[in-house]
C-alpha cells in the first residue's frame, strides 16, 4: 500500500537538484519537487503550496482543503490505533 502524506512547500533548496523542504505535520523535511516541474510551473512557484508527498517526493498538488482532512484523518487513524494497541 502507498500513502501521501500532505505537505506544504516552504523552501527550494537547490534548484538544480530540484530538491525543497516540505513542512509535515509541523516538521520540515527534505523532498524532491521534480514531479511539481513542469513547462508552465516553475518550481518557486511551488512555495506556499500544498503537495502529496510520498518517500521524499512531493508527487503532485492538492487544494488546502483536502490536505488539512487528510492530515485530520491521518491523526484519527494513529489514535485508534494507540488505543487498540494494547486490547
Amino acid at each position: 500500500m502507498c500513502l501521501g502524506i500532505p505537505g506544504k512547500i516552504v523552501q527550494v533548496t537547490d534548484i538544480h537538484t530540484k530538491m525543497g523542504l516540505a513542512l509535515i505535520s509541523g516538521v520540515k523535511r527534505p523532498v524532491n519537487l521534480a514531479c511539481l516541474e513542469s513547462e508552465h510551473e516553475n518550481l518557486h512557484n511551488a512555495i506556499g503550496k500544498w503537495a502529496l508527498i510520498h518517500v521524499g517526493f512531493a508527487m503532485n498538488y492538492i487544494n488546502e482543503t483536502e490536505a488539512k482532512k487528510t492530515l485530520t484523518l491521518l491523526k484519527e487513524m494513529g489514535e485508534i490505533f494507540e488505543q487498540t494497541e494494547n486490547l
